[in-house]
């Protein structure tokens, strides 16, 4: 490659680097001073581009594309901030007590709700904006043509973060930010009003989101999947950056945008034979890099250690379950036994129910490191994938019939994770969350890239239970069986020694270790039995589905995962079971009855969240208390 597509992928990879820096840095500033673990940020930023859309093709009509541009960006950066702060003020202002997984779990919801709303306004199709006027067209940089927009946007990442730094550095509301991002506890007892103060950083941040989105316009057309898309890059940046840490976001921008240009521009190189395509590193760049930052330096490059807050964090403990609700589970498995007889083979009852069974298997797996031991993972969904191709592998290359293959699928998906979980266990809190979310990715990225084994994007297919196991009845069973039994051994193990060592390391790690506890290596094993089980649902499902495909592996399932367990409660052993199969039930009911069902389900969630925030749970126990007073 000469010298000149050489730079000028520098100079791409400087635009989108700024753009990404103003999205990354608005959420920086958010959890910073919140602690709010921003999920629907990305939403702002889709949100941003279709506002610039629609205001810029208004104004055009009246007075003139070349009058109606600029104002149209800065209105929309301005409306995207003030439905931040509207947001902000009547759902998430009532959830910042409550952990930062229940308030990802509202943030995920609003995602819901705002990709539908968008879809509801603009409709399905992508929309592509005007060009910038005066910066339409392109410069010779050494023989190759660079777009002058791109320029443009090369210099506002830089602008923006030396006005804001002029903000926190030299005004009195930028002082306090600072000093709430450092200790908001010490800033309430100071007396700020911390509620205006989170609404205004809230609101400014949005509007950062908005305006990255905003200044994307003419780059590339508004669709609905951006939202998740910035998201996960946002996270990372922040994350690499440190957080809280304005520089520390742009200089990771800066970092993962070169790379990634760096990729393309060496595209697939060949040495002593063998030839490596370095473009495919594209997919996974950003989350090698977090990988690699997260294990050498936990808190990001320009990142501090966050300071611990003075409120206790300590969760409820797991409830016992008694005889009457150990009956009821029997007699449960009992109904479910005559279903096949009362459903008939073919019925969608049955083939519903197996997707709920390797649901709450999959839920309980990921409740096994969540509620005793405080291990929040966000690529929990890897292991269900290794599982299922593993599972799917071994019966089409090695020959082995289906039940082998189930059974011994788990054991890949244990081997991968006692590699990775090895690194996660030594952090704690979001960086423990985003590194899983890192090798999460890698992972991913393998299957969804290698051809020759997984079929790449394309997945497996014709994955059929065979011999007697063709016969839905028997296999609905053999379902039945491992995951039953499967649930009832994570109870066993939770409230066996290995339960009560890891509920200690999560409620003081000091204490456990002065005990004797290796609390690292406690949370390790947790690591790892709940990836085995994690295998196992992901055996099950392909199996019952017949095929698998890179999608069972990304981050919108692990968030599924998550999902499941807050919304049946962290605090009880039957939570995730309850959270999943009514998660499961609710989006097959809803997406065959409307269009706009992520709405619906997303307004379920976070009515959920800010009325009974311990989970359907806490619903029950909130009824029988009535019944009890009335």
């Amino acid at each position: 490659m000469d010298i000149g597509s050489f730079l000028v992928q520098a100079l791409n990879g400087l635009a989108s680097a700024s753009s990404l820096f103003l999205v990354a840095c608005g959420l920086s500033l958010i959890f910073g001073v919140s602690r709010i673990v921003n999920f629907a940020h990305g939403s702002f930023y889709m949100l941003g581009l279709y506002l610039a859309y629609a205001l810029t093709d208004a104004l055009s009509a009246h007075i003139g594309l070349a009058w109606a541009f600029w104002p149209g960006v800065l209105l929309a950066a301005l409306l995207t901030g003030a439905l931040g702060a509207a947001v902000e003020m009547l759902a998430l202002r009532r959830i910042y007590r409550a952990p930062e997984l229940f308030q990802l779990l509202a943030t995920f919801a609003l995602v819901l709700i705002l990709q539908d709303a968008t879809l509801w306004i603009w409709g399905a199709e992508d929309l592509l904006g005007p060009r910038a006027p005066y910066f339409s067209g392109a410069l010779e940089v050494l023989g190759r043509r660079f777009p002058s927009y791109d320029l443009l946007l090369i210099a506002v990442g830089p602008c923006v973060l030396v006005l804001l730094w002029g903000f926190l550095k030299q005004t009195r509301l930028g002082l306090l930010i600072r000093a709430a991002t450092q200790d908001r506890e010490m800033v309430s007892a100071l007396g700020v009003h911390q509620q205006w103060l989170f609404t205004g950083v809230f609101a400014l941040g949005c509007a950062l989101a908005g305006l990255g989105g905003a200044l994307q316009l003419p780059r590339e057309p508004a669709h609905l999947g951006l939202d998740l898309q910035t998201i996960g890059d946002a996270f990372v940046v922040v994350v690499v950056g440190g957080m809280g840490s304005i520089p520390g976001a742009y200089v990771a921008a800066v970092l993962i945008a070169q790379i990634k240009a760096l990729c393309i521009a060496l595209g697939t190189v060949e040495w002593m034979g063998i030839s490596f395509a370095f473009s495919k590193l594209t997919l996974v760049a950003e989350f090698l890099v977090m990988a690699v930052v997260l294990v050498i330096r936990p808190w990001g490059l320009l990142g501090k250690p966050q300071a611990s807050t003075r409120i206790p964090s300590i969760e409820s403990p797991l409830r016992l379950q008694t005889s009457a609700q150990t009956l009821a589970w029997v007699l449960g498995l009992g109904v479910l036994c005559t279903l096949p007889q009362f459903a008939g083979d073919d019925s969608y009852a049955v083939v519903l129910v197996i997707d709920l069974l390797t649901a709450a298997l999959f839920a309980g797996s990921l409740h096994f490191i969540m509620g005793p031991a405080g291990l929040h993972s966000f690529g929990h969904a890897a292991y269900f994938g290794v599982g299922a191709y593993a599972a799917a592998l071994l019966m089409q290359r090695a020959g082995l019939p289906m039940l082998s293959s189930v059974l011994m699928a788990p054991l890949f998906s244990v081997a991968a994770a006692a590699v990775f979980g090895w690194f996660c266990v030594r952090l704690s809190g979001v960086y423990l969350a985003m590194l899983t979310l890192a090798f999460g990715q890698i992972m991913w990225s393998v299957v969804f890239q290698w051809d020759d084994v997984t079929g790449a994007s394309n997945g497996l297919t014709g994955i059929w239970p065979e011999g007697v196991w063709m016969d839905k009845t028997w296999f609905f069973y053999a379902v039945l069986l491992l995951v039953s039994g499967s649930l009832y051994a994570l109870r066993r193990m939770l409230h066996a020694p290995l339960g009560y060592a890891l509920r200690a390391s999560r409620d003081s790690e000091l204490r456990a270790a002065a005990l004797g506890m290796h609390v690292k290596q406690l949370q390790w094993v947790g690591f790892v039995v709940a990836a085995f089980f994690a295998g196992l649902a992901g055996a099950l499902f392909v199996f019952s589905k017949g095929s698998i495909s890179p999608e069972v592996m990304g981050i919108s399932r692990s968030v599924d995962a998550l999902v499941m367990v807050l919304l049946g409660g962290v605090q009880s052993v039957t939570g995730p079971i309850l959270g999943a199969v009514s998660f499961t039930l609710l989006q097959d009911s809803i997406a065959r009855t409307t269009d706009y069902w992520r709405a619906v389900l997303g307004g379920v969630l976070l009515l959920l969240v800010l009325v009974f925030p311990q989970g359907l749970v806490g619903f029950k126990q909130w009824f029988q208390r009535g019944a009890a007073h009335a």
